[in-house]
């Protein structure tokens, strides 16, 4: 019973992903039939990072009143139906409108599982998990493309995708018998009651603080290198634009495969290992981003710095229990998934005025700083731990 739930909650995961990319691909040709400005796309993003967060940090106490299943599958539902809204909007007011519920099913989900994972199933599991939110990332940009290319049309792409989602919530509705036989069949082990403290209240806590700056500043590193990854090759490597796609693609590659590595590794090797290992890579590939090298050399860095950004988000997540107690573990699961979107909507765009303000030559410095940030909140939080 355990094992079929763990398969559905793989791919109620797959759920996840699928609205993070599937805007990106289809702006530009929602750009171009509203008539908005290109940067018009940030109400959007921001509204959804906005409602992400705040559903993160209601999770606790959503969870404590109707259980981990029940606010999976709404949350589900609710994704579903704001990307079938997408697809029948005819304005911006519309998209922003529709971004609301689809940021508040994002940030339950996200908080719900990962905590759930976290406390009933082994780390390779967590890491495995990730993987299946990359398929979910790479689905949707490849159904939009299909329907950009067949029909050329965006709405039937957004259309495709809410089938697959609605899907998933019916999956998600009908395994619900089957989280409370899970849970009947652990009868030596009780149901946890999970304590629900304000965010003012972990911010005095010196431990919840630095894993906090380590969320900001590993998803920081993963969206700004995504985002940016792409100009800054053109701009100062003058790679074309079709090869930096690629190199992009690259970088996605790379942190599919640091996550399933990380999954098989995780039995034989500590969680606090593999993210050791994970910072390794990673700043040797922001290194290599930084010396004039060959362009095929910097396309390879793209690639060690998503291989090793790759196991810190998941492994870290998976040590929320332990660090943290499980009687806490789900305040402190939605508030790291809360500062993880804010470090995500709001380190990207500040990169982007500081390039237009200096050059795109600064990119991997601003990488660097990022990891710093990171490295130091490690050392702080390993720190406290050993300390308590």
């Amino acid at each position: 019973m355990a094992t079929l739930l763990l398969i559905i909650i793989y791919i109620i995961f797959i759920s996840l992903g699928i609205p993070d990319s599937i805007f990106g691909t289809a702006w530009p040709a929602i750009n171009t039939e509203f008539g908005v400005p290109v940067s018009a796309a940030g109400y959007v993003t921001f509204t959804i990072s906005g409602f992400t967060t705040i559903s993160s940090l209601s999770s606790a106490k959503l969870i404590q009143k109707y259980g981990t299943a029940a606010i999976t599958a709404a949350s589900v539902s609710l994704t579903a139906v704001a990307l079938l809204g997408f697809s029948f909007s005819q304005n911006m007011l519309w998209l922003c409108l529709f971004a609301i519920p689809l940021g508040l099913g994002a940030g339950a989900i996200d908080a719900a599982l990962n905590n759930y994972v976290a406390l009933h199933y082994k780390a390779s599991h967590m890491n495995l998990l990730h993987c299946f939110y990359g398929i979910g990332v790479s689905m949707s940009p490849y159904l939009m493309s299909l329907s950009l290319s067949e029909s050329n049309h965006w709405r039937s792409g957004y259309y495709a995708v809410f089938m697959v989602q609605a899907s998933i919530a019916m999956i998600a509705l009908f395994s619900l018998p089957l989280w409370r036989k899970v849970h009947q069949g652990k009868s030596a082990n009780k149901e946890i009651v999970f304590k629900s403290v304000s965010i003012l209240s972990l911010f005095k806590l010196p431990s919840a603080r630095a894993v906090w700056l380590i969320f900001i500043g590993s998803c920081a590193i993963e969206y700004t290198a995504g985002i940016w990854g792409s100009s800054f090759l053109v701009n100062t490597k003058g790679v074309s634009l079709e090869a930096a796609a690629q190199s992009v693609t690259l970088y996605y590659v790379g942190i599919a495969t640091g996550r399933l590595l990380s999954g098989l590794l995780a039995d034989r090797v500590t969680s606090w290992r593999l993210i050791h290992l994970g910072q390794g890579i990673l700043f040797m590939g922001i290194v290599m981003l930084m010396l004039p090298l060959p362009t095929a050399v910097s396309t390879v860095a793209l690639f060690l710095v998503g291989l090793g950004n790759a196991p810190i988000f998941p492994n870290l997540l998976h040590l929320t229990p332990k660090n943290f107690g499980q009687e806490l573990s789900q305040s402190m699961m939605g508030s790291q998934m809360a500062v993880s979107y804010l470090g995500i909507m709001l380190m990207p765009p500040l990169f982007g005025l500081l390039a237009q303000m200096t050059s795109m030559n600064t990119f991997p410095y601003y990488l660097v700083l990022l990891f710093v940030i990171m490295l130091l909140a490690m050392n702080r939080l390993l720190w406290v731990l050993k300390k308590n």
